[in-house]
């Protein structure tokens, strides 16, 4: 892969790193457009399409054989661009749904659910994939596959396949007409739970509160 693909007149469509940052890029976007709120009522279903399509890139990130950056350290990128804004934006948004029970790995054997919230996943997502586009956009085309790569296994993709499974959930319960328990307090700065609390606290969120900004009409 050729740092000139950046700066070619006519980039090739096919090319894995045009892919790649074409689908990183259009979820930025996207994602950035639903944070200004101005359509909440379809915020939702639209995050569930772009953590899905953005999951396909790293899909292939992950399948792809281990990129090795061209420099032995990564070149210094600055400060980073502040998130908080657009974790507080998603904080107020998904507020009936914002906080979910995760577990962290799946391959460990007895760990317990521990609480997540979407926004704050979706304002790490960002982060990660900013710093990756910073390096595309000066033309370091290798360092930011490596970057996009190498965060993939060690944040992004874990953070965003437990997005998408909460967002998924959400819908499920809303077409499904099977409304949630109340969160009754549930929040990102209690211990670890066993599975019993989680089924207390794990939360009442009813189709009523969240049908009508998805816009769907729960089954009678």
């Amino acid at each position: 892969m050729s740092d000139a693909t950046l700066h070619a007149t006519d980039p090739d469509p096919d090319d894995f790193a045009v892919q790649i940052a074409d689908q990183v890029e259009s979820f930025l976007v996207a994602v950035s457009e639903v944070a200004k709120g101005e359509d909440p009522d379809s915020a939702v279903p639209f995050l569930l399409l772009e953590v899905s399509q953005l999951l396909l890139a790293g899909g292939r990130l992950g399948a792809h054989e281990d990129i090795v950056p061209d420099e032995r350290y990564e070149p210094d990128l600055g400060p980073e661009p502040d998130v908080d804004e657009l974790r507080e934006r998603f904080a107020v948004m998904l507020e009936p749904i914002d906080v979910y029970s995760e577990v962290f790995d799946p391959y460990e054997p007895r760990k317990a659910p521990v609480p997540a919230r979407i926004s704050d996943d979706l304002a790490d997502l960002i982060t990660d994939l900013r710093h990756g586009m910073a390096h595309y956009r000066a033309g370091r085309t290798t360092e930011a596959l490596w970057w996009w790569q190498f965060s993939y296994f060690s944040n992004w993709g874990s953070t965003a396949s437990a997005t998408l499974r909460a967002l998924q959930s959400v819908v499920a319960h809303v077409r499904l007409n099977q409304p949630l328990a109340e969160l009754d307090g549930l929040d990102t700065d209690q211990p670890a739970m066993g599975d019993e609390t989680l089924e207390f606290e794990a939360g009442k969120v009813m189709v009523e509160e969240i049908a009508g900004p998805l816009g769907i009409r729960p089954v009678k």
